[in-house]
């Protein structure tokens, strides 16, 4: 009871200070979360503090789960402002940003981007379809119509077509939004071509599907596409998970592999013919707005047209654009202060 009234106690006092213009003790907007949204929202800051007005954010990285963890933890000067996110935040989040005090979580989408995976270039690339990559990344797989502990050793074991060569898969820790977009978009749905599985309960289905092996052919990177990167030069017949945007601006290192016959590109995922594609996020505490000097203008700034339309500057870093008509709605949405709580 003692904690609860302190934690009410102090959100009172931030949303009033808010509301009346105070500021808090600090005067530099601070960020944290997806390495996906990271090149994106550098850009942001870096020309934003160019302008002169206010300095430029702090964005650090760490994932989308641990930045929306740190984003929860509470209100006021000791705590981030906005939240990088590759998905959406969860109920379960919400719950405990409120829990601690946090309300009024506003929700900005501002664009697209795909997973991809890619070998170092010069080896093979592959053409993988949801199915190859289950059969090769699960934990357990169905054989002889019973689930049992991934047998499959070689790329070849998974699919004659492929290379002879030990399975070796480097993708995003479990921290990281990345991470659940690639179990929901390609494990699961290479899961659920096999009968035995279709037909189960969700939960049954859920730990059957989503669970990665743990005998070190499929090795979580908790840290940024970069330790990926560098994991994948160490062992050039393995495959790495990436961010497109990552890819794009590391052609010269790696090349990407097709998924159901469809290669990923700003195109290809802007129609949404690559399966593996997903929105980006940032998420802002309504309650700093008036208390952190620029946040408000660092959250029309990044849904600028010099940003995130078609000519936009964080396209070339390679963000997928959203329509125009999205992009409109992006913004109406912030205007209005909607809020996911």
């Amino acid at each position: 009871m003692f904690n609860k009234t302190l934690i009410g106690l102090a959100t009172v006092a931030v949303v009033s200070a808010a509301a009346s213009g105070a500021a808090f003790a600090r005067d530099q907007i601070q960020v944290a979360g997806s390495s996906t949204v990271l090149p994106f929202a550098t850009v942001v800051a870096e020309q934003f503090g160019k302008q002169g007005k206010y300095k430029s954010p702090v964005v650090e990285s760490g994932g989308s789960s641990a930045g929306l963890k740190k984003f929860c933890e509470g209100v006021g000067p000791n705590y981030i402002d906005v939240a990088n996110s590759s998905r959406a935040i969860k109920t379960s989040e919400v719950e405990a940003c409120n829990k601690a005090g946090v309300t009024g979580i506003m929700e900005v989408k501002f664009g697209y981007d795909g997973i991809v995976f890619a070998t170092p270039v010069g080896k093979t690339a592959m053409a993988f379809t949801p199915k190859d990559i289950y059969l090769a990344l699960a934990s357990q797989v169905p054989v002889k119509g019973k689930l049992v502990a991934n047998p499959n050793k070689t790329w070849k074991d998974v699919n004659p077509s492929f290379p002879d060569a030990p399975i070796m898969a480097f993708i995003p820790g479990e921290k990281h939004g990345t991470r659940e977009v690639f179990e929901e978009k390609v494990l699961t749905v290479g899961c659920e071509e096999f009968p035995e599985i279709a037909k189960l309960d969700k939960d049954a289905k859920k730990k059957a599907c989503n669970h990665v092996r743990k005998d070190g052919l499929a090795v979580d990177i908790d840290g940024d596409y970069t330790e990926t990167l560098a994991r994948l030069k160490s062992n050039p017949d393995g495959v790495g998970v990436f961010g497109l945007s990552f890819y794009d601006q590391n052609r010269d290192k790696i090349q990407v592999s097709t998924v159901n016959g469809v290669t990923p590109s700003m195109d290809t995922i802007g129609s949404g013919e690559y399966p593996v594609s997903r929105p980006l996020f940032f998420y802002v505490k309504k309650a700093h707005l008036a208390a952190i000097p620029g946040l408000k203008q660092y959250a029309e700034f990044f849904l600028s047209e010099d940003m995130i339309g078609d000519d936009g500057m964080l396209i070339e870093k390679g963000l997928i654009p959203a329509p125009a008509s999205q992009r409109e709605q992006f913004r109406a949405t912030w205007k209005a202060g909607k809020t996911v709580d």
